[in-house]
């Protein structure tokens, strides 16, 4: 079984790497939780959060407790998303997660050829993740998840059903965690027009590091590894730095920074905080709450909130 889950995450960076192009379903590259958001995504090399079941199922194997999550985030305009993540270890069988998130677009004006109103409709997707970590030896952990996503425009939909391949590699002499997935690897069962289109699929690599004497934990991750650029050095373009401060037991505060963010929102010759992100989060006995702002430049900024529980 081990060795099935190394074969199956080489062979998925592999798939991964040939097949980047533009993608259905982007909804699942918008960050699940407000840690997370706080931190710009950069949190697949992390642990003991139920929410690493949307970004690197092998990390489900560090959680110390069952715990759960729920998160919502009203976006610009009127698209609101949520999530909500659970986890727990199961003698015998190994960590096993599960979760949901979606997005849903608000409501349209469905009009005729004259362009006259003749009604509303409504747009949403959807998707339903479980997952599965095992130890492959003390210090690496593999895991998967098996994902279905579902979308609607009205009266029509599409489905599709794809799997999520991951590895941790803990170091904790080191205070070292180093993590890598392939996300959305998988295909269209039914299609909108006939015409089958690609998952977002995306190769993630990523380092947390937390300095000795020092409280803070330190992440760097490269995503979009599989995608192609004008030069070699373009595929490390959309990368992702975050830094969680332990300020006491009780308190966090995080920062983040989005490359590829940044550089998609900048207007003229200006980006003005577009990319970055700040946030917190309070630990009061076994419940967690996390809030984070992430800046859209000149656009505007989005406000998370996200509830955990230790059970």
């Amino acid at each position: 079984m081990k060795r099935t889950f190394l074969s199956l995450i080489v062979s998925a960076c592999i798939v991964a790497t040939l097949s980047a192009q533009q993608a259905a379903y982007d909804f699942l590259r918008l960050d699940v939780s407000a840690r997370a958001a706080a931190l710009n995504g950069s949190f697949v090399s992390m642990k003991d959060d139920p929410n690493v079941l949307f970004y690197n199922p092998a990390a489900l194997g560090t959680l110390s407790r069952p715990k759960i999550s729920a998160s919502y985030l009203d976006h610009l305009m009127d698209v609101s998303t949520g999530s909500l993540s659970y986890a727990q270890y199961i003698e015998g069988i190994g960590n096993i997660g599960g979760g949901i998130t979606y997005i849903n677009y608000g409501s349209f004006n469905r009009t005729n050829q004259n362009l006259d109103v003749i009604g509303t409709f409504e747009a949403k997707e959807l998707a339903l993740i479980t997952g599965i970590a095992l130890h492959y030896d003390d210090d690496i952990l593999v895991g998967v998840n098996v994902k279905y996503i579902y979308s609607s425009i009205a009266e029509y939909s599409s489905n599709a059903l794809a799997i999520d391949l991951g590895f941790l590699y803990d170091v904790p002499s080191q205070n070292l965690t180093i993590g890598g997935s392939v996300l959305n690897l998988g295909t269209q069962l039914k299609t909108y027009a006939g015409t089958t289109e690609s998952l977002p699929l995306d190769v993630i690599f990523g380092i947390t590091k937390r300095p000795e004497h020092l409280p803070i934990f330190l992440n760097l991750d490269f995503h979009r590894l599989n995608e192609k650029g004008n030069v070699f050095w373009d595929r490390f373009s959309a990368f992702t730095v975050g830094a969680e401060i332990l300020m006491s037991e009780s308190l966090r505060l995080r920062v983040g920074y989005n490359n590829k963010q940044r550089t998609d929102l900048k207007m003229g010759t200006s980006a003005g905080l577009a990319g970055f992100s700040m946030g917190a989060g309070i630990i009061v006995k076994d419940y967690q709450f996390d809030y984070a702002f992430n800046s859209y430049g000149k656009i505007s900024g989005l406000h998370r909130i996200s509830l955990g529980i230790s059970l």
